[in-house]
């Protein structure tokens, strides 16, 4: 019962957290109505959420042990609900970027925690890659649930009005709800600690970027996050300037593509217990390529309409979100490939380094496409992911290689073990 309350527990976390880290689209899209923020700088709040999850993760991870995984969960839930309620009461720019760092800071602690404690809930391959798939799988199911959350507190009439921050205490009130079943449930984390001091946990960091196989993942990492946040980040503003939806349907509308995210993850998690892994994500990113030279030019002569609606909208509106399909499995399978192939004391560490690369992706994919966006157009912003998709397909090769290496020489060296 326990071990269940603990899975729900840790699920329902990530599903809250999934909310806020994929909200930036939406709230980009507002606070450039409602505060009247240029869109270079309200491309720095993907910086805001992405940079304080790289260096926290970087700094704590490998310590993590000590508080407590259950615990540090619960104190991220518990900072996000205080920088919530700020949202409605303070209704400024700075106090966005503030929730976003909050974010930040509180999800290194969560996401360390929760793919830490997947290990110490598991046992063998099979079991841990289907407990991550279920939970990146809730995740999506988070992030679709964003876009209506937040879509639903949107006054059609005046996009700008404020009356969009009351979203925030329907989340503070979920960060609560959560940590009180955590605070109910238990877990045995004792081989998740190996007894090193804090200087000896931290450099276990550093050793794994010995390992070949960590290094390609790493990169790996990096280059999905580039494109997946990109596309999540401004598909929203993409929807109201390029398709000339209305701001609540361009809202709306991205959810489609976290729909096609969750449903992608689910059937990856399907199709991989018939096929090689390599082969799979192969074929996903040489679609997502193929998917987007198909539907790109479908939005290029789309004007805008009085009476635009769901049954009116322009086909690229659907075909394009439909590109998370196949991105989908990528991410879970790349993560589940790495960490099995560690010893679970180890996972902390790993989870570490898999955060900070990835915020740094995400980082970096909404910047770039933010930059393009005010300076060019959405659709070359979106045409120029090609180039990192392209470099996905060789790091995935470069990875399927290194994961052939026998495992016994995967082990953490003398002094990191």
């Amino acid at each position: 019962m326990s071990r269940t309350r603990m899975i729900l527990g840790l699920t329902l976390t990530y599903m809250i957290f999934a909310m806020l880290l994929n909200s930036v689209g939406a709230v980009i899209l507002q606070v450039i109505q409602g505060f009247g923020v240029g869109k270079a700088s309200a491309s720095t709040l993907e910086a805001f959420k992405d940079l304080p999850i790289a260096v926290a993760s970087f700094l704590v991870a490998s310590t993590l042990p000590r508080l407590g995984y259950r615990r540090a969960m619960m104190l991220g839930l518990l900072l996000v609900a205080a920088a919530c309620v700020g949202m409605p009461l303070l209704q400024s720019f700075w106090a966005t970027k503030l929730l976003f760092v909050t974010v930040g800071v509180s999800f290194a602690l969560v996401k360390v925690s929760v793919y830490s404690s997947i290990g110490l809930l598991t046992d063998g391959d099979r079991a841990h890659a289907a407990l991550t798939s279920t939970v990146e799988g809730w995740f999506m199911v988070g992030i679709l649930g964003s876009a209506w959350l937040f879509a639903a507190f949107i006054n059609p009439g005046a996009p700008g009005d404020p009356v969009w921050l009351n979203v925030y205490w329907v989340i503070a009130a979920l960060c609560v709800g959560v940590v009180v079943l955590l605070a109910g449930a238990s877990m045995d984390e004792t081989q998740a600690r190996d007894g090193h001091a804090v200087g000896e946990s931290f450099a276990d960091m550093f050793r794994l970027l010995t390992r070949p196989l960590v290094c390609v993942f790493l990169v790996s990492a990096f280059l999905y996050v580039l494109v997946e946040q990109a596309i999540n980040t401004w598909l929203p503003t993409f929807n109201r300037e390029i398709l000339h939806l209305p701001t609540a349907l361009s809202v709306q509308a991205a959810s489609i593509f976290a729909g096609s995210l969750a449903l992608g993850r689910l059937g990856g998690g399907f199709l991989l217990r018939r096929v090689r892994w390599f082969p799979l994500l192969a074929t996903c990113v040489l679609a997502m390529a193929v998917l987007v030279l198909v539907a790109l030019p479908l939005a290029a002569n789309t004007g805008p309409r009085a009476d635009q609606t769901w049954w009116n909208a322009p086909l690229a509106a659907y075909v394009f979100p439909l590109i998370g399909l196949f991105m989908a499995p990528i991410y879970p399978t790349i993560n589940s490939v790495v960490l099995s192939a560690l010893p679970k004391a180890r996972h902390a560490a790993m989870t570490g380094l898999i955060v900070v690369f990835s915020a740094l992706g995400g980082t970096t994919g909404s910047l770039i496409t933010g930059q393009v966006f005010a300076r060019f157009d959405g659709s070359l912003a979106f045409y120029l992911l090609l180039l990192p998709m392209a470099m996905l397909l060789v790091s995935l090769t470069l990875l399927n290689r290194a994961a052939r290496v026998p495992s016994d020489t995967l082990a953490v060296p003398a002094g990191g073990h």
